[in-house]
């Protein structure tokens, strides 16, 4: 399922247009990333958590050359599934 399959099930399941559910979509992504860039997680009982995740610096290998590199460290955004969720995909 890609992004515009997710609106036309929205707008059908919620007798939305799609101009409507695309909204709705886009402000729910728009928020996700507004929140986890402020540090904070977003949490949906059932479904699941999304929060950030830190790196730490680390040395890699280019694959190509195979010289090594310094990788910096970084945030990264991460998902933890909540338990109905889990259960749904049994």
């Amino acid at each position: 399922m890609n992004k515009s399959d997710l609106i036309e099930k929205i707008a059908k399941d919620a007798s939305l247009s799609k101009a409507a559910a695309e909204k709705a979509l886009n402000s729910f992504t728009d928020g996700v990333k507004s929140a986890l860039k402020k540090g904070q997680t977003v949490t949906l009982v059932g479904f699941g958590t999304f929060g950030i995740s830190k790196r730490a610096a680390r040395t890699g290998r280019n694959p190509a050359t195979g010289a090594t590199i310094k990788i910096s460290a970084r945030k990264v955004p991460k998902f933890k599934a909540g338990q109905a969720l889990k259960d749904a995909v049994r």
